[in-house]
């Protein structure tokens, strides 16, 4: 590991700070470290390896050459193979409605994969067998309450109706499949020259969930029509039904992620934005509502 160590360069993106580029003699990998007291317990490096091997074959992943369990006061590590591509994040500024469309697409497909890959109920893997866990009881609603502490008791209470009437939407489904749960284009790895995904990365929320949920991320802030019609119709020509109601669905189903970001507003960008979005939501009563300002949340949000 000494090598390693000593080579480790901190790559760009996400807001964990955890994630390095590694050229050793000439080989490059990327390392992935787990703190000491990593919230996932000292298994965290283990499950993560053993969803990526779940997902070989069906979407683009990188390869595992090393892995350690964080113990005795050591950080653990996953040590994967470099992947080519552009992040999706840098790609998708520059794209026209044809681009979008593509990588749209592109990425819709994937969520339509993970969608079909049925877990027998929802939860957090717990270990590296993928043993499924159990949430913590309690609705859209109650989420609300529990997480969004730094809102007034009025400003939870317009967001209510939204939650329990997303919440009785997203019951009516009846299934888990696995999900990603950080799925949006700075995850991924794309070719410039094809808009095909290369690269699937950061598994580090993945759980047994909602088949929406991958959706509802992938639509939360890239809301470029081109982009968002070629998500939905890869995923409905997959399981069917229509685009306009899955997007329903997959906006009931962010609202998860949406409660769970805004309660860190003020730490990262993505939280900051994920804030003003449900505020905006909370404000209209509606799910596709889309803040009239950014202001801010910095000029990246388009």
């Amino acid at each position: 590991m000494s090598d390693l160590a000593a080579s480790l360069t901190p790559l760009a993106g996400g807001h964990s700070g955890r994630t390095f580029l590694s050229d050793v003699a000439g080989e490059r990998s990327v390392v992935r470290v787990y703190p000491p007291g990593d919230a996932r317990g000292p298994d965290a490096p283990q499950v993560d390896e053993a969803v990526l091997r779940l997902v070989r074959g069906l979407v683009p992943v990188p390869d595992v050459l090393e892995v350690r369990r964080g113990e005795s006061g050591l950080p653990g590590f996953l040590v994967t193979a470099w992947m080519p591509g552009e992040p999706g994040d840098r790609l998708v500024v520059g794209l026209d409605d044809g681009g979008l469309a593509r990588l749209g697409h592109a990425m819709g497909s994937v969520a339509a994969t993970l969608a079909g890959m049925p877990m027998v109920r929802p939860g957090p893997y717990v270990d590296s067998d993928l043993r499924i866990g159990a949430f913590p009881e309690g609705g859209l609603a109650e989420w609300v309450e529990q997480r969004l502490g730094a809102w007034t008791p009025d400003e939870r209470a317009s967001l209510r109706p939204v939650a329990e009437a997303a919440h009785d939407e997203l019951d009516g489904v009846g299934r888990a499949c696995l999900v990603h749960s950080d799925l949006n284009p700075k995850n991924v790895l794309v070719d410039p020259g094809t808009i095909e995904v290369t690269a699937v990365l950061d598994w580090e929320f993945a759980h047994a969930g909602h088949p929406w949920t991958d959706v509802g991320n992938l639509v939360r802030f890239e809301r470029q029509p081109a982009y968002v019609d070629a998500v939905l119709r890869a995923w409905t020509g997959r399981h069917g039904g229509t685009p306009a109601a899955l997007l329903d669905g997959a906006r009931a189903a962010d609202l998860w992620a949406l409660v769970d970001l805004a309660s860190r507003a003020g730490t990262n960008p993505v939280a900051d934005r994920a804030d003003v979005l449900l505020r905006a939501i909370a404000e209209a009563g509606d799910v596709h509502a889309w803040p009239a300002s950014w202001e801010g949340v910095g000029p990246s949000v388009r």
